[in-house]
């Protein structure tokens, strides 16, 4: 009976009728929000486990040699060296719609670039510029924020361990046109 009953629900999902399509979205939002993600949280150990890069202070706006030269000096109150950074994960910064995998099963390095909580709307992705205490600039701000200076460990989510560039405008397209004029569309 109950096979009966699934082999007829399946039939309907492959049918092309408004109802199927909608029935599908469903099923597919609440696999997401109640599988997919949980899943995924529970092996990252990061509540939040993917985040979109959502703005601009990351990005570099030339190959690693060409940023670095132009900004080697916003580095060095922090002691960061070319030599230094060359080793870091995302060397080359990170694009507004990059999906980012935290990582919150950790401990952190200078260089590393981490998700944190802030008073802000959404939490911040910055690189490392101290551990103790934990400090954090983005690479392409001029000077470090004040809410960067003293981080609480609490307030880390995690570190981004992998880059999936831009699919998540897939998500930001639909937000992006209600920034102000100057932080929508791509960095320059």
């Amino acid at each position: 009976m109950v096979k009966k009953e699934l082999k007829k629900f399946w039939d309907f999902l492959q049918k092309d009728t408004w109802q199927s399509w909608l029935v599908s979205l469903v099923l597919i939002v609440i696999f997401i929000k109640f599988i997919f993600f949980p899943a995924i949280s529970l092996i990252t150990g990061s509540p939040l486990p993917l985040v979109v890069v959502e703005s601009c202070s990351m990005y570099h706006n030339a190959e690693f040699e060409g940023w670095r030269d132009a900004h080697s000096t916003l580095y060095l109150p922090y002691e960061i060296n070319k030599s230094d950074f060359q080793n870091y994960n995302f060397k080359n910064g990170l694009n507004k719609g990059d999906v980012i995998i935290v990582w919150g099963r950790t401990t952190y390095r200078e260089g590393d670039v981490i998700i944190f909580k802030a008073d802000t709307t959404y939490p911040i992705i910055h690189r490392l510029v101290n551990v103790e205490p934990l400090s954090t600039k983005g690479d392409n701000n001029d000077n470090q924020l004040p809410i960067e200076k003293v981080i609480p460990e609490e307030n880390v989510i995690g570190k981004g361990i992998v880059k999936i560039p831009l699919i998540g405008w897939l998500k930001l397209i639909f937000f992006d046109i209600f920034k102000p004029a100057s932080q929508r569309g791509l960095c320059s």
